[in-house]
Protein backbone atom coordinates (compact mmCIF):
# COMPACT_ATOMS: atom_id res chain seq x y z
CA UNK A 1 0.00 0.00 0.00
CA UNK A 2 1.33 3.45 -0.89
CA UNK A 3 2.23 5.86 1.90
CA UNK A 4 1.11 8.79 -0.20
CA UNK A 5 -1.84 10.72 1.12
CA UNK A 6 -4.89 11.07 -1.08
CA UNK A 7 -6.00 14.63 -1.93
CA UNK A 8 -8.94 14.21 0.45
CA UNK A 9 -6.64 13.07 3.27
CA UNK A 10 -4.32 16.01 2.64
CA UNK A 11 -7.25 18.41 2.69
CA UNK A 12 -8.50 16.99 5.98
CA UNK A 13 -5.05 17.14 7.56
CA UNK A 14 -4.53 20.69 6.34
CA UNK A 15 -7.94 21.77 7.67
CA UNK A 16 -7.26 20.11 11.03
CA UNK A 17 -3.87 21.80 11.27
CA UNK A 18 -5.35 25.17 10.41
CA UNK A 19 -8.05 24.77 13.06
CA UNK A 20 -5.45 23.81 15.66
CA UNK A 21 -3.40 26.87 14.79
CA UNK A 22 -6.47 29.10 15.01
CA UNK A 23 -7.39 27.67 18.41
CA UNK A 24 -3.83 28.06 19.69
CA UNK A 25 -3.77 31.71 18.60
CA UNK A 26 -7.04 32.41 20.42
CA UNK A 27 -5.73 30.79 23.61
CA UNK A 28 -2.50 32.80 23.39
CA UNK A 29 -4.48 35.94 22.56
CA UNK A 30 -6.68 35.53 25.63
CA UNK A 31 -3.60 35.31 27.83
CA UNK A 32 -1.64 38.18 26.29
CA UNK A 33 -4.56 40.58 25.83
CA UNK A 34 -5.68 39.87 29.39
CA UNK A 35 -2.20 40.35 30.81
CA UNK A 36 -1.00 43.34 28.79
CA UNK A 37 -4.08 44.87 27.21
CA UNK A 38 -4.82 45.31 23.52
CA UNK A 39 -2.32 48.10 22.90
CA UNK A 40 0.65 46.50 24.67
CA UNK A 41 0.15 42.89 23.57
CA UNK A 42 2.19 42.14 20.44
CA UNK A 43 1.32 39.82 17.60
CA UNK A 44 4.89 38.54 17.65
CA UNK A 45 4.60 37.40 21.27
CA UNK A 46 1.15 35.93 20.71
CA UNK A 47 2.35 33.94 17.70
CA UNK A 48 5.37 32.71 19.63
CA UNK A 49 3.16 31.62 22.51
CA UNK A 50 0.96 29.72 20.06
CA UNK A 51 4.02 28.25 18.30
CA UNK A 52 2.68 29.69 15.06
CA UNK A 53 4.03 31.84 12.27
CA UNK A 54 3.29 35.52 12.87
CA UNK A 55 1.64 35.67 9.44
CA UNK A 56 -0.96 33.17 10.62
CA UNK A 57 -2.67 35.92 12.65
CA UNK A 58 -3.35 37.90 9.51
CA UNK A 59 -4.32 34.73 7.64
CA UNK A 60 -6.86 33.52 10.20
CA UNK A 61 -8.12 36.81 11.67
CA UNK A 62 -7.08 39.62 9.36
CA UNK A 63 -4.79 41.10 11.99
CA UNK A 64 -4.53 41.97 15.66
CA UNK A 65 -7.99 43.56 15.85
CA UNK A 66 -9.58 40.48 14.32
CA UNK A 67 -7.83 38.19 16.79
CA UNK A 68 -8.97 40.38 19.66
CA UNK A 69 -12.55 40.17 18.42
CA UNK A 70 -12.24 36.39 17.97
CA UNK A 71 -11.07 36.06 21.58
CA UNK A 72 -14.16 37.95 22.75
CA UNK A 73 -16.43 35.77 20.61
CA UNK A 74 -14.78 32.64 21.98
CA UNK A 75 -15.62 33.81 25.49
CA UNK A 76 -19.21 34.48 24.46
CA UNK A 77 -19.63 31.07 22.81
CA UNK A 78 -18.05 29.19 25.71
CA UNK A 79 -19.95 30.94 28.50
CA UNK A 80 -23.25 30.59 26.65
CA UNK A 81 -22.59 26.86 26.43
CA UNK A 82 -21.99 26.72 30.18
CA UNK A 83 -25.11 28.80 30.80
CA UNK A 84 -27.21 26.71 28.43
CA UNK A 85 -29.75 25.42 30.98
CA UNK A 86 -30.61 28.96 32.05
CA UNK A 87 -30.55 30.54 28.60
CA UNK A 88 -32.86 27.89 27.16
CA UNK A 89 -36.57 28.58 26.76
CA UNK A 90 -38.43 28.57 30.03
CA UNK A 91 -41.19 25.94 30.40
CA UNK A 92 -44.91 26.53 30.78
CA UNK A 93 -45.07 29.74 28.83
CA UNK A 94 -42.15 31.32 30.61
CA UNK A 95 -43.17 30.42 34.17
CA UNK A 96 -42.14 27.68 36.56
CA UNK A 97 -42.88 26.70 40.17
CA UNK A 98 -40.61 28.31 42.82
CA UNK A 99 -38.92 25.03 43.73
CA UNK A 100 -38.12 24.29 40.08
CA UNK A 101 -36.70 27.80 39.66
CA UNK A 102 -34.55 27.35 42.75
CA UNK A 103 -33.25 24.04 41.42
CA UNK A 104 -32.38 25.73 38.11
CA UNK A 105 -30.41 28.43 39.93
CA UNK A 106 -28.59 25.77 41.94
CA UNK A 107 -27.68 23.92 38.75
CA UNK A 108 -26.38 27.13 37.21
CA UNK A 109 -24.23 27.86 40.26
CA UNK A 110 -22.78 24.37 40.11
CA UNK A 111 -21.90 24.76 36.44
CA UNK A 112 -20.36 28.17 37.10
CA UNK A 113 -18.20 26.84 39.92
CA UNK A 114 -17.01 23.95 37.78
CA UNK A 115 -16.16 26.34 34.96
CA UNK A 116 -14.45 29.01 37.07
CA UNK A 117 -12.45 26.66 39.28
CA UNK A 118 -11.77 23.58 37.18
CA UNK A 119 -11.47 24.76 33.58
CA UNK A 120 -7.76 25.29 32.77
CA UNK A 121 -8.29 28.45 30.71
CA UNK A 122 -10.78 30.09 33.08
CA UNK A 123 -8.02 32.33 34.39
CA UNK A 124 -7.40 33.69 30.89
CA UNK A 125 -11.14 34.28 30.43
CA UNK A 126 -11.38 36.26 33.65
CA UNK A 127 -8.16 38.16 32.96
CA UNK A 128 -9.38 39.18 29.50
CA UNK A 129 -12.76 40.29 30.85
CA UNK A 130 -11.26 42.24 33.77
CA UNK A 131 -8.92 44.03 31.39
CA UNK A 132 -11.90 44.96 29.20
CA UNK A 133 -13.89 46.18 32.20
CA UNK A 134 -11.00 48.44 33.19
CA UNK A 135 -10.13 49.61 29.66
CA UNK A 136 -13.21 48.99 27.48
CA UNK A 137 -12.90 48.27 23.77
CA UNK A 138 -15.33 46.87 21.21
CA UNK A 139 -14.61 43.45 22.70
CA UNK A 140 -16.45 44.43 25.88
CA UNK A 141 -19.49 45.41 23.83
CA UNK A 142 -19.51 41.92 22.29
CA UNK A 143 -19.11 40.20 25.65
CA UNK A 144 -21.73 42.39 27.33
CA UNK A 145 -24.38 41.91 24.67
CA UNK A 146 -23.50 38.25 24.12
CA UNK A 147 -23.12 37.11 27.72
CA UNK A 148 -23.40 39.63 30.53
CA UNK A 149 -26.78 41.13 29.72
CA UNK A 150 -28.70 38.02 28.52
CA UNK A 151 -27.34 35.70 31.24
CA UNK A 152 -27.90 38.24 34.01
CA UNK A 153 -31.38 39.06 32.75
CA UNK A 154 -32.37 35.40 32.59
CA UNK A 155 -30.97 34.74 36.06
CA UNK A 156 -33.04 37.67 37.33
CA UNK A 157 -36.14 36.12 35.76
CA UNK A 158 -35.47 32.76 37.39
CA UNK A 159 -34.68 34.41 40.74
CA UNK A 160 -38.00 36.25 40.55
CA UNK A 161 -39.84 32.98 39.94
CA UNK A 162 -38.06 31.37 42.90
CA UNK A 163 -38.80 34.22 45.28
CA UNK A 164 -41.98 35.93 44.06
CA UNK A 165 -40.18 39.22 43.43
CA UNK A 166 -39.89 41.53 40.41
CA UNK A 167 -37.33 40.37 37.85
CA UNK A 168 -36.23 43.86 36.77
CA UNK A 169 -36.15 45.51 40.19
CA UNK A 170 -32.87 46.99 41.38
CA UNK A 171 -32.90 44.65 44.37
CA UNK A 172 -33.14 41.57 42.14
CA UNK A 173 -30.41 42.78 39.79
CA UNK A 174 -28.04 43.43 42.69
CA UNK A 175 -28.87 40.07 44.29
CA UNK A 176 -27.97 38.27 41.07
CA UNK A 177 -24.73 40.26 40.73
CA UNK A 178 -23.91 39.19 44.27
CA UNK A 179 -24.68 35.56 43.48
CA UNK A 180 -22.36 35.63 40.47
CA UNK A 181 -19.68 37.62 42.27
CA UNK A 182 -19.21 35.08 45.03
CA UNK A 183 -18.21 32.52 42.40
CA UNK A 184 -15.96 34.81 40.38
CA UNK A 185 -14.02 35.70 43.52
CA UNK A 186 -12.66 32.17 43.71
CA UNK A 187 -10.86 32.81 40.41
CA UNK A 188 -9.83 36.42 41.03
CA UNK A 189 -8.58 35.54 44.51
CA UNK A 190 -7.45 32.05 43.51
CA UNK A 191 -3.99 32.26 45.04
CA UNK A 192 -5.21 33.77 48.31
CA UNK A 193 -7.97 31.14 48.58
CA UNK A 194 -5.55 28.32 47.84
CA UNK A 195 -3.09 29.48 50.49
CA UNK A 196 -5.72 30.15 53.15
CA UNK A 197 -7.37 26.79 52.55
CA UNK A 198 -4.07 24.93 52.39
CA UNK A 199 -4.91 23.50 48.97
CA UNK A 200 -2.03 22.36 46.80
CA UNK A 201 -4.39 22.20 43.84
CA UNK A 202 -8.08 22.57 43.03
CA UNK A 203 -9.74 19.30 42.07
CA UNK A 204 -13.17 17.69 42.36
CA UNK A 205 -13.13 17.66 46.18
CA UNK A 206 -12.31 21.35 46.40
CA UNK A 207 -14.89 22.23 43.76
CA UNK A 208 -17.52 20.25 45.68
CA UNK A 209 -16.82 22.29 48.83
CA UNK A 210 -17.36 25.56 46.97
CA UNK A 211 -20.52 24.22 45.30
CA UNK A 212 -21.95 23.20 48.68
CA UNK A 213 -21.26 26.66 50.14
CA UNK A 214 -22.74 28.45 47.12
CA UNK A 215 -25.87 26.33 47.23
CA UNK A 216 -26.30 26.92 50.96
CA UNK A 217 -25.99 30.68 50.39
CA UNK A 218 -28.55 30.45 47.58
CA UNK A 219 -31.05 28.47 49.67
CA UNK A 220 -30.71 30.86 52.60
CA UNK A 221 -31.14 33.94 50.40
CA UNK A 222 -34.22 32.51 48.68
CA UNK A 223 -35.79 31.45 51.98
CA UNK A 224 -35.23 34.90 53.45
CA UNK A 225 -36.73 36.63 50.41
CA UNK A 226 -39.74 34.33 50.38
CA UNK A 227 -40.28 35.16 54.04
CA UNK A 228 -40.33 38.86 53.21
CA UNK A 229 -43.02 38.29 50.56
CA UNK A 230 -45.47 36.71 53.01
Amino acid sequence: MSDRQTPLRKTRDTAAGAEQTRAALIRAGLEHFGRYGFESATTRDIAAEAEANIGSIAYHFGGKEGLHAACAQYIVDTVREVAGPVLSDLPDGGRMPPDVAEAMLATMLQRMVGFILARPDAGEFVGFILRELNRPTAALDAIYSGVFEPVHKRLCEVWAMATGTEAESDATKIRVFTMIGQIVYFRIGHEAVRRRMGWTSVGPDEVALVVDAARENLSAAIAAKRGEQR
